[in-house]
């Protein structure tokens, strides 16, 4: 994405924390580390990957500033203490860029707020983007809108796509609904399939089906010293 290649400058060594399977790696001609807790996920890493080292955030296995730059891609409300994980973060780099989002925001999301009004409490436990901001001394926060056709499976990807959720596949990949109460997942899929096929949820929602982006919550949060 351009605003995180941006937002890294000129760093010449980054370290990738919470990496997944990579999807968000710089593909330029920077020297890139992946840490990641996963096995399953490392092994997932296409072939040709940055080499990975499997640690977690709050024990990262580096020097002091022994990085550019670290950058963490929607994974932060995924560590098990991750004001400890952020406090490792700005040891180990100068330079901070992490992607996160404003829970509020995701609470207020339509799926969540008509179909799996459950997913609000799981969201209300996660840091928000300002949480993480206030963490790392960060004053600004750059939004970052979802297109209506974003590629990448997070939550609120398919906003105006709501089909989309009507696949097993896709509920799979999303954190917010594998984590939620099964039965109250299933039971909000059931609500929306009769909205789509009685037209409801087409006729709530038709400023929707005219915007080409939305603000989904997501901050890209930039933090230096």
């Amino acid at each position: 994405m351009e605003p995180i290649s941006a937002a890294l400058g000129h760093a010449r060594s980054i370290l990738n924390v919470g990496t997944g399977t990579g999807s968000y790696e710089p593909d330029g001609d920077q020297a890139i580390v992946a840490v990641e807790p996963s096995w399953e996920m490392i092994c997932q890493r296409p072939q040709g990957a940055p080499a990975a080292v499997r640690a977690s955030a709050e024990a990262l296995p580096f020097r002091d500033q022994a990085v550019d730059a670290v950058l963490a891609v929607l994974t932060v409300h995924h560590w098990s203490e991750w004001r400890r994980g952020l406090t490792d973060v700005r040891r180990v780099a100068p330079l901070r860029v992490v992607l996160a989002y404003d829970t509020d925001r995701h609470t207020q999301f339509w799926f969540v707020r008509e179909y799996v009004p459950e997913i609000a409490d799981l969201e209300r436990c996660r840091p928000s983007a300002d949480e993480i901001a206030e963490e790392l001394d960060a004053h600004t926060g750059t939004t970052l809108p979802l297109p209506w056709d974003f590629t990448d499976g997070v939550f609120p990807a398919y906003w105006r796509r709501p089909a989309a959720y009507l696949d097993p596949r896709i509920r799979r990949t999303c954190s917010a609904l594998a984590q939620t109460d099964p039965e109250a997942v299933e039971r909000g899929v059931r609500r929306l399939r009769q909205d789509l096929e009685s037209g409801h949820w087409h006729e709530k929602h038709r400023d929707l089906l005219t915007m080409n982006e939305w603000d989904a919550g997501f901050r890209l949060i930039v933090s230096s010293s």
